[in-house]
């Protein structure tokens, strides 16, 4: 009797000494991930839900927006305001060189064309996925679009592209009559430009030549130099009432070459599965050659920006910024990795800094006509007094 229960108990601490030995284990693994020591106490994250870091980021005010709001500002693109920024720029440049010697850009007009440019790049990006949702479904990164993902339907995203052009009208009427038709004149563009990927290589240029408020966040969808630039022109009638050909005609012609730059390095990201469903883009044209092609087509952008400062009597700060825009589009070029998209995305969203640098050279330089006027002005009584 007294073996049978000798042996249960040993039975029993070996099962004890082994569940000892596992649990010993499991601890010293657990810790190793960065467990907290068993015992301490923690304290409790509480009934009540956890707050949100404030972030004043466009894609953390799209996450905070009312969940049934959130698809249609997706829609716009209003979380990746980088394409925003990429059409209204052209516009400040040329608001900024209709402006009076030594005065700032007219103000009211900057606000208004902003307006534009979030509700017609807001248009141009549902026109976009609404011709490519076919296609967005078959690139990873493209595929959470909300048409594309069915989160909003064909028939819905017609109203709301009704809603944003009605809107975009309303501010296009607060314009000159000359400006008024400018800028329907560019309508054309933004609904045919998606078609233009399927039959050329050349998407990026249709893009640059209707530069109207419209760039479609650059994921594949190559925005067109034509259709991205149109501000360009218009920015000019809206202060003049009339285009100066002497001025816009090269500043429009610098921001196709810009749209080309950029574009070209946004469409590296993609150029894998564009290839594979059929749609055509300057970086399955140009491949290995990319960097040749848009050292020429910055090149062209100076020059043509060199001509606009003539013909428009800038200033030394002026020729400042080109010097510095130089600057920044050799290292945007001679540093891109064509093939790592994070690369690409980097130097693609650069190019805001480079607008904007720009924009800062037309603003000093126009202020600095007025130090030069008052010199000539001073040195020309001087004379008069020294010959009297």
């Amino acid at each position: 009797m007294l073996g049978v229960r000798g042996a249960a108990v040993a039975r029993g601490l070996q099962v004890l000494t082994h569940s000892w030995r596992r649990d010993s284990r499991a601890l010293v693994l657990a810790r190793a991930c960065g467990a907290p020591p068993t015992g301490h106490w923690q304290p409790s994250a509480g009934p009540g839900p956890r707050r949100r870091r404030l972030s004043l980021s466009a894609a953390a005010v799209v996450n905070s927006a009312p969940r049934p709001l959130q698809p249609y500002l997706r829609l716009m693109r209003l979380d990746k305001p980088i394409g925003t920024w990429l059409l209204y720029l052209p516009c400040t440049w040329s608001i900024g060189l209709a402006a009076e010697p030594g005065c700032f850009p007219d103000w009211y007009m900057l606000s208004l064309f902003g307006t534009g440019a979030v509700l017609m790049r807001g248009a141009g990006c549902t026109i976009n996925d609404m011709w490519d949702r076919d296609y967005d479904k078959k690139v990873i990164r493209t595929m959470n679009r909300p048409i594309a993902a069915g989160d909003i339907s064909i028939f819905r995203s017609f109203i709301f592209l009704g809603g944003q052009l009605t809107l975009a009208l309303g501010v296009l009427l607060c314009l000159n009559y000359y400006s008024i038709a400018l800028g329907a004149a560019s309508l054309l563009l933004v609904i045919t430009y998606p078609l233009m990927k399927r039959i050329t290589y050349w998407p990026q240029l249709a893009l640059a030549y209707g530069g109207s408020p419209v760039i479609k966040e650059r994921t594949r969808d190559f925005d067109s130099g034509l259709t991205f630039n149109w501000g360009a022109l218009l920015g000019w009638s809206a202060v003049k009432g009339s285009c100066d050909p002497s001025v816009c005609l090269p500043l429009y012609f610098s921001g196709i070459m810009w749209t080309l730059i950029y574009d070209t390095i946004y469409a590296h990201q993609d150029k894998r599965d564009d290839a594979l469903i059929g749609l055509k883009s300057t970086a399955l044209r140009f491949r290995d050659n990319t960097k040749r092609w848009l050292s020429g087509f910055g090149v062209a952008m100076l020059g043509a920006l060199s001509l606009v400062g003539v013909n428009s009597g800038q200033t030394a700060p002026y020729y400042t910024a080109l010097a510095v825009v130089g600057a920044h589009l050799a290292h945007q070029i001679y540093t891109l990795d064509i093939h790592r998209p994070e690369d690409c995305w980097n130097k693609f969203t650069s190019n805001r800094t480079l607008g904007l640098i720009v924009l800062l050279g037309i603003v000093l330089g126009n202020l600095w006509k007025e130090k030069k006027t008052d010199e000539a002005k001073k040195s020309k009584d001087s004379r008069i007094k020294i010959s009297k």
